[in-house]
């Protein structure tokens, strides 16, 4: 694998040579919804940083591993999946962290903040009546 040291979009006779593919390998992974590149007004294909990140993930699954298509685009989904649970968990922790800090402060009165609602018992004063003699 190449690395690159500048940012932009990259045509896909720059990416073909980059990483030693055909473009017609580049067109098929695009067919098959693998990858994603833009597109300029005159319909050329442009590679991002990302979509190259993308495609060395592709190509150590194609040429290391032996996947095929197939399960590429089978690793790929489940790995869209984890990373949108991991942000999900990620903003659930957040979300619980926060409340603790929230009910953390509100401890000063345990009124405010419990979770189960506190009731203090009302005690009416009582009234001594004097005895007559």
């Amino acid at each position: 694998m190449t690395k690159r040291k500048s940012k932009g979009a990259y045509m896909i006779s720059a990416v073909a040579e980059m990483y030693g593919i055909h473009p017609q390998t580049l067109r098929l992974y695009e067919r098959e919804g693998l990858l994603k590149p833009s597109r300029t007004e005159g319909n050329t294909r442009l590679y991002t940083e990302e979509d190259l990140q993308r495609l060395e993930f592709i190509l150590t699954l194609a040429r290391d591993l032996a996947v095929n298509i197939s399960g590429i685009a089978i690793i790929l989904q489940m790995r869209e999946r984890m990373e949108e649970m991991q942000r999900q968990i990620h903003e659930f922790v957040q979300y619980i962290q926060q409340e603790v800090l929230t009910r953390a402060t509100a401890a000063a009165d345990p009124s405010k903040g419990a979770i189960v609602p506190v009731r203090r018992a009302m005690v009416a004063p009582t009234v001594q009546t004097q005895k007559k003699r």
